[in-house]
Parts: structure tokens; sequence; C-alpha cells
């Protein structure tokens, strides 16, 4: 019996009833996906599918479906088709806008920029950030912490990664034109990112803006023979394999690429990991604790001193979990793909859920309870098996950001807590899923009191 003969003897995925015609669960799919997701894994399982818009999106959860997903080669499960709403925002020919050979040699001028030896460097300057960014606030007040934590990530993330003359530029004109692009990122842009609305045309604007703002920066140190020690120059310098420099715009989306991964789900991660941590305070004396024995008595901040910071990292880990900020990621079904007894079908999505994949009661017990403490040796619930936690994606495709993503959220919440008591002003804080990067709805507040200046913690 033939391969293509025993494909037409399995079966599709079972399908999540109700819907619309061809639009299908659209409308729950914006108001709650997780719910959808959820309901569909409660009655069917680690597989089943539901119609997005006239798509048959497949859903794969748990372990060995996550698995089985990670490990499908680009030419059964595209990544590149379906992230085609990035290509207005990181420009032609970068990323999912080019062939796998390039984007493989764009990754490699990536790379670099996430080395052992940057993030040591990178360690003092967030630490800089994040001291003269909080020294901004009074002595006492509420703040939108999402918002906070949006811009502090950005002055981060662009003195890291861009340099220190982006970085002066980025109080005025730049986190206007970074949340113009940010808008572009929707479930509309999934479908159709090019349709012409406004949210769309503010994004194209700002893409060119953008241009124009790291080629002034480029020309200026061309001009007057200046070399970094940043990834802009990095960039500079840098060839592909035919001899090729990269042009300004490949510099700017390559540049934008780098911000994207190592910003945007770092705001979110520091967000959620402090509104839970406000939330269930008992877990806030073991981090407090470790930030007096390795930072209270001015130690400088280092790599070495947030490697130790094993409290601090599994109740990031755990908001991860909880409230990771990629909820789904897609793929486009190029070729027939059999997981068990089903055939998914080409033409059609793929997705895993990373928010219901993390709520498996057999991988993380009593999973809707907050408990960073599954993270301890000994514990070491997300070890249980292999794709257990991907917030940050899996394979190939994974974030590349993970590592800066997680670092930032160290030395931010480590000042933070040197500096200021804080409480929540509210209880609840829900998921806004309008975004593509799931943070609380806004405004997330918190009350803020400046300890003072003889107390360390």
């Amino acid at each position: 019996m033939t391969t293509a003969t025993l494909n037409t003897l399995k079966k599709s995925p079972p399908r999540l009833p109700g819907g619309l015609p061809y639009l299908g669960h659209i409308f729950e799919f914006q108001r709650n996906p997780v719910g959808l997701l959820q309901r569909g894994r409660d009655q069917f399982g680690e597989v089943f599918s539901f119609l997005l818009a006239g798509s048959w999106m497949t859903v794969f959860t748990g372990p060995k479906a996550n698995e089985a997903y990670f490990r499908a080669p680009d030419d059964q499960l595209s990544a590149k088709e379906a992230y085609q709403f990035t290509v207005p925002i990181f420009g032609k020919g970068i990323a999912y806008d080019t062939t796998p050979e390039i984007m493989s040699e764009q990754l490699g001028f990536v790379f670099p920029a996430l080395r052992e030896e940057r993030l040591q460097r990178y360690a003092q300057l967030m630490a800089t950030e994040a001291e003269a960014y909080f020294d901004t606030w009074g002595q006492e007040g509420e703040v939108d912490l999402l918002e906070a934590m949006n811009e502090l990530t950005i002055f981060i993330a662009s003195r890291c990664l861009i340099g220190q003359e982006f970085r002066q530029n980025v109080s005025t004109e730049f986190p206007r034109l970074y949340k113009d692009l940010e808008g572009g990122i929707n479930l509309l842009a999934f479908f159709q990112p090019y349709l012409p609305l406004p949210s769309f045309q503010r994004r194209d604007k700002a893409r060119v803006r953008m241009v124009e703002l790291i080629s002034q920066i480029i020309a200026q140190r061309r001009s007057r023979g200046i070399e970094g020690e940043d990834f802009l120059q990095t960039l500079m310098t840098a060839h592909y394999k035919d001899g090729t420099a990269l042009s300004d715009d490949n510099i700017t989306g390559l540049l934008l690429t780098l911000l994207f991964a190592g910003q945007h789900t770092s705001a979110v991660l520091a967000t959620w990991t402090g509104i839970l941590l406000l939330q269930h305070p008992q877990y806030l004396t073991p981090i407090l604790t470790e930030q007096q024995e390795y930072l209270g008595n001015g130690q400088e901040m280092s790599l070495n001193v947030l490697r130790q910071l094993v409290a601090l990292e599994r109740s990031i880990k755990e908001a991860e979990r909880l409230r990771p900020p990629l909820i789904m990621l897609m793929r486009k079904v190029l070729r027939d793909l059999e997981y068990g007894e089903y055939c998914i079908s080409a033409g059609s999505l793929a997705m895993v859920a990373p928010a219901v994949s993390h709520r498996i009661p057999e991988i993380f017990p009593n999973p809707e309870r907050y408990d960073p403490d599954r993270f301890s040796v000994g514990r070491e619930e997300d070890r249980k098996a292999t794709y257990a936690l991907l917030g940050f994606g899996g394979g190939r495709h994974r974030c590349i950001g993970q590592t800066f993503a997680y670092q930032q959220v160290k030395v931010i919440w480590s000042v933070l807590l040197r500096r200021f008591d804080l409480k929540l002003v509210h209880q609840e804080y829900q998921p806004d899923y309008s975004t593509f990067v799931v943070g609380p709805r806004q405004p997330s507040l918190v009350s803020y009191r400046r300890k003072p200046q003889t107390t360390s913690f």
C-alpha cells in the first residue's frame, strides 16, 4: 500500500462545532482566543481544528503534539507563509520575506548581538537605563505598569542593540514610530496586511521614517570615521556570502527584527511578572533575600550576579507559563502532515497554543495556581517533557531574544524592588487579546512609594 493511499485512510482532525459560514469562530477568537482553544482541547484532546476566516486552523496542544509541530520541516509547516504580516515592518528581503538560506545568513548577523560577551556588557547598560528611568518617578504615585515597561524596555533595547546615538533620540520621535509599527500587528494583518487602513498606513509611514533616522546615524558614522561597539556597527560591516554589503534598508529591517525580539515580549513579561508577584506577595520574601545577598551591598549588576537570582527567575518563568506573551504560534501547511490517526491537509493553517499547553495538569499540577516553586530544583515541572514550556516558541524558530528578555526583566525588577514599595491598585488584571503580544488590559495601575535611601530592602 502506498504512502498516498495510507494518507487517504487517515482522518481529518475533529472540528469544533458552531461558528458562522466562512467566518467560522473569528469573533470568539478575537474576543477570547484562549477560552476557545481551551474548549477545543477539553472537547477533543491534543489536536483539533476550527474555521477561521475561510481557513481551517488545526491546533496542536501538549508536549507530543507540540514536538510534531516544531520538528516538521519548513517545506511542510512554513513560518514564512504564516508571518507575511511582518514584511511591512521588517522590510522586503528580510526574515520571512526571503529564502531560508538568506534568512539563515541574516540570523548569523544577528546572533553576535546576543552572545555572552555582549550580554555581559548589556547587564550594566540595562541597570544604568533602569536607574535613570526610575529617577524620574516621584516620591509616591501611580503608574500604568505596562506603559512604564514598554517605555523602559525600548530605552534598554535601543541602547544595547543599536547604540548611544540612537538612544539619545529615543525619548522624542522613536517611541511614537515604534508604537505605529506595533499597531500593524493584529489578527487582521495576519490575513490582509496591505489593506488601506489607517493603522496600516501609520505603520508604513513609520517604517519609512525609521529608515531615514537610522540612515542618518550610518552616514554620520561613516563621514566621521566612527566605529561603534554595538550591533549597528556589526551590521554596517557585515556582508552576505556573495560579498554584497547590507543596504540601509536591510540594516533597518534587521535592527527592527532584533528590537521586536528584544523589547515587545520583554515589556509584557516584565509587566506580568510584577503583577503576579504583587498578587502573591508571599513569594517576594525569597526574592528580596537573594537581592540583599547579591546586590544589597552596592554590588555592580553583572551577568554572574543575575544568574544567582534564581527565585526571581522562577517568578519570571511562572509568569511566562501563566501569561505567555505569545499565546499562539502559527504555520502554513505546505505538505500534508500526519499526526497519529490524523492527516492535516496542505493549504490549511496550523497552530501551537502555549496558553493552553501550559495548563495541562499532567505536566503542571494545579495549573491555574501561581506557584513559582514548580520550577525549583527537584520539581522542575517544565522538564517533565520536551516542549512543555514554550512561551518563546520552540524548534528552529524559537525566539532568539529569550535570554535578552529574561536578563532585562531581572534587571528591571531588581532595581524596582530595591527602590520602591509597590502595591496593586486593583486585584484583577485581565489579558488584552486585541494585541498579538498579550499584556494586561490598560490601565494596569500600580502604586509606588520610594524607600528611604538609607535602606536597601
